[in-house]
């Protein structure tokens, strides 16, 4: 295995046992952003202010937060809407405000209708995060960077988003389809050739 393999292994499992998961992995995630990214400087900003704007408007909301499960993951100001929602009217509550925040170009949603997701499913989905990010180590072409890649798992689907080129998503898309667990896969690519 190679050294950056095992230390992003490493990483995750200290993380995992610490319970600071989000803190690690997300500072480490924004410092190779800001480095590989191929988002500018100022975009990656945004995304990030967009995520945490999208978290506060869902948690003022007692109808949207208590009703569902929904993670809104922003890239290059692209907002992808997973997880779970009680009715279409949550859903769609929390897209027309989100739709009122500034700087989002679309909202893409893959919200899935009925019960919440048990403690185990997303125990599942986070496993199944860290595995996909650790099989785009594998993509064998000139110049690719994993970092550039968001992953996001809900219900055991994998969503990606980044900015790369068509041969880049397909040789990404691949790897992560074969991963133990993974029931499709969803590319949220934007290209750039």
């Amino acid at each position: 295995m190679s050294k950056t393999k095992t230390f992003i292994l490493l990483l995750l499992a200290m993380s995992v046992v610490s319970g600071c998961t989000t803190a690690v992995v997300g500072g480490a995630a924004t410092g190779l952003a800001v480095v590989h990214d191929r988002r500018s400087t100022g975009v990656v900003i945004d995304d990030q202010e967009i995520e945490i704007n999208a978290f506060r408007l869902k948690y003022e909301n007692k109808d949207i937060s208590e009703r569902s499960k929904i993670t809104a993951t922003s890239y290059n100001l692209q907002v992808l809407l997973t997880g779970q929602a009680e009715s279409q009217a949550v859903v769609d509550k929390y897209t027309a405000l989100l739709s009122r925040l500034p700087r989002i170009k679309k909202i893409q949603n893959h919200v899935k209708i009925g019960a919440e997701s048990t403690l185990t499913e997303s125990t599942t989905d986070a496993y199944l995060t860290s595995r996909a990010k650790l099989a785009l180590f594998d993509v064998d072409l000139p110049d690719f960077d994993p970092s550039r890649i968001k992953v996001v798992t809900s219900q055991d689907i994998v969503y990606l988003m980044g900015l790369v080129t068509r041969r880049e998503a397909a040789e990404a898309a691949d790897k992560i389809r074969y991963v133990s667990g993974v029931k499709g896969v969803v590319k949220v690519f934007e290209y750039i050739d």
